[in-house]
């Protein structure tokens, strides 16, 4: 087993400042002329198609719309298109589909009958030329170059911020365009952070939750994932709202708990719910930026809410990667998963 700083996974996610900055530079004129067409024709509302990591990101892209656009953005389920084969009226909606690969028959299948009944597709994807980019009416390459490690990191992170990049240039807002030039140094200063405190305590634990909530949820599922795919450890994400509607009751001494508050108006709920669970005796951490005390997981300070997500995975990537290896397995090599998953 190599050493935690020679996986594949730390090398790719410490490359995701330079990716995302690369990627910035690259999509500002394709970006331009989506956001003119779309104020020229404002969509009735928005739709994001994605699998795995790619549907985490297209949570946050759902918030971040809501937040910034008053516009409703639902998941597409990609099973109606592609098993039940309904066509879903689309008529005057932007369907957004994220993919790494652009290769997942069901995600292509969902984008077709999307362009077929009247939606302008967007396509965010790390391979340019794949199937689902030559399908879409609009393509944003993630710019993140080859991931070899079946872990995707900067590829997730690249994801993230090309929608942040649409959504500042769409809603024109001086403070998110000012936060998206930010973000690259922003994520530098947040791969430097130290988790070890989470590493060291996480190394013998067999379960876990993991807390956000708006902006911040599509981190937590996010890292729940990582650490079932690259840990072998069992973890749940939950909106720190919906954790206290039943599966709280599971929290005790024994029950880790793993919190992203956010730098909002939601960050003292998520914050007062892991404090709660403190309480009761289980391991905490908790992070979020200004943050200070026992059981704080460092984060830099975010340019701004809709960054912070994106700075949290960044820091947590080293810390799920370590832990991958103290747990004595492969972050690169997941067992019985491979790099491109293609379900229909």
């Amino acid at each position: 087993m190599h050493a935690a700083d020679h996986t594949w996974m730390h090398t790719e996610a410490a490359q995701a400042a330079d990716a995302v900055a690369r990627q910035f530079a690259a999509n500002a004129a394709t970006i331009d002329a989506l956001v003119q067409r779309l104020r020229a024709q404002p969509p009735h509302f928005i739709v994001t198609c994605a699998r795995g990591s790619s549907d985490h990101a297209a949570t946050y892209g759902k918030y971040l719309f809501e937040t910034t656009l008053g516009l409703v953005t639902a998941s597409a389920s990609p099973s109606v298109g592609s098993v039940y084969a309904v066509q879903p009226k689309l008529d005057g909606v932007l369907f957004v589909a994220i993919s790494q690969s652009g290769k997942s028959p069901d995600l292509l299948r969902n984008a077709e009958i999307a362009k077929a009944g009247g939606a302008h597709v967007v396509a965010l994807v790390n391979v340019a030329d794949s199937p689902l980019a030559k399908l879409a009416d609009t393509v944003l390459p993630l710019h993140a170059g080859p991931e070899n490690s079946v872990a995707a990191t900067k590829s997730y992170l690249c994801s993230l911020a090309a929608l942040l990049q649409l959504a500042a240039r769409w809603s024109g807002d001086a403070k998110l365009l000012a936060a998206v030039d930010a973000l690259p140094d922003a994520l530098r200063a947040a791969w430097q952070q130290d988790w070890s405190s989470l590493v060291a305590g996480l190394r013998l634990a067999n379960r876990l939750f993991v807390l956000g909530r708006g902006l911040g949820l599509g981190a937590a599922q996010e890292a729940a994932l990582k650490f079932k795919e690259t840990c072998g450890l069992h973890a749940e994400a939950f909106s720190s709202a919906e954790v206290k509607h039943g599966p709280m009751a599971l929290v005790g001494p024994d029950f880790p708990v793993l919190a992203f508050a956010q730098d909002d108006e939601i960050g003292a709920g998520t914050a007062g719910v892991a404090a709660e669970f403190g309480a009761r005796g289980a391991p905490v951490w908790l992070a979020r930026p200004g943050a200070s005390g026992a059981g704080i997981l460092p984060l830099p300070a975010s340019p701004h809410p809709a960054c912070t997500p994106i700075l949290t995975v960044q820091a947590f990537y080293g810390a799920v990667n370590a832990l991958s290896v103290a747990r004595g397995h492969n972050p690169d090599v997941p067992p019985h998963l491979n790099k491109v998953t293609e379900t229909v």
